[in-house]
């Protein structure tokens, strides 16, 4: 395998093509990407960067050393069965960035126990901030981990889980977390704007200290817990706001939707992997 070796995206959407962007941006030649989408639009600012592209699935398959898969969980099984051969007989790395679809699914719909790593990115990936969780499968080499860790490494974060159910815990935290964050920014503008601030004031004022309280928590050699109790005086105002969350029995709150959500992943699996 060569120092780059050829990756092949089935499926040109936005997470592909955030992929493709951070392979490209960390110096992968663009020639040795691959994108394959049944529409020829969605493929044409690919090819216009230099990246191979093409509305054959097989014709990819057939040429890469990774194989991406960023297709809809619904058509993941529509989408494998007729390149299984050509799977079988080049044995690429699957990666599946495809949400609910266990490892067993893929495989079986290959028709081999192919190595598989089962990915679980968020959406902040297309700012080049994401977070991903990873599982290998016991055919994955230890190459191929570090392959995939530089795959998803390239547009955020990625840290592997050694257990595949951990990747509902990854979904609930962090693949469906960016959600939480914007739920919670819609709620603290909207409060602004009820005490008088004026919504575009509003809005400014609470991404600029998202972002801030984030940076500060990264940079941090202490956990948020105890950033916010820095800034929590005794008797202040910061302290009258944390009471009414804590009444309002806000970290429960957190525990039940997280758990609700990952308890989705895992039933989406049972539906999703057990199609033939």
């Amino acid at each position: 395998m060569s120092s780059h070796p050829r990756i092949g995206f089935i499926g040109a959407g936005n997470m592909a093509s955030a992929l493709a962007g951070g392979l490209l941006a960390r110096g992968w030649p663009a020639a040795s990407l691959w994108l394959a989408d049944p529409s020829a639009a969605q493929l044409a600012a690919h090819s216009g960067r230099g990246l191979r592209t093409t509305t054959d699935n097989a014709e990819l398959a057939a040429a890469v050393d990774v194989l991406v898969l960023s297709v809809k969980p619904q058509v993941m099984a529509d989408v494998l069965k007729p390149i299984a051969g050509i799977a079988r007989a080049r044995r690429p790395l699957i990666i599946s960035i495809a949400a609910g679809i266990p490892v067993a699914s893929l495989q079986r719909w290959l028709g081999a126990a192919l190595p598989v790593v089962r990915a679980m990115p968020n959406t902040p990936a297309l700012v080049q901030a994401g977070a991903a969780g990873l599982f290998a499968s016991a055919e994955v080499g230890e190459d191929q981990r570090r392959l995939a860790e530089q795959v998803l490494g390239a547009v955020g974060l990625s840290l592997w889980v050694e257990r595949e159910d951990l990747i509902d815990a990854v979904t609930a935290v962090s693949g469906s977390g960016p959600a939480y964050f914007f739920y919670v920014m819609e709620s603290m503008i909207a409060a602004g704007v009820a005490l008088g601030l004026d919504e575009r004031d509003a809005r400014a004022l609470t991404l600029q200290t998202a972002l801030g309280a984030a940076q500060m928590a990264i940079t941090a050699d202490v956990g948020p817990a105890e950033l916010r109790r820095r800034v929590t005086s005794p008797a202040g105002t910061t302290e009258q706001a944390v009471r009414v969350f804590d009444e309002s029995g806000l970290g429960d709150i957190f525990q039940r939707a997280l758990a609700a959500c990952a308890d989705r992943g895992a039933e989406m699996a049972r539906e999703l992997g057990g199609r033939d």
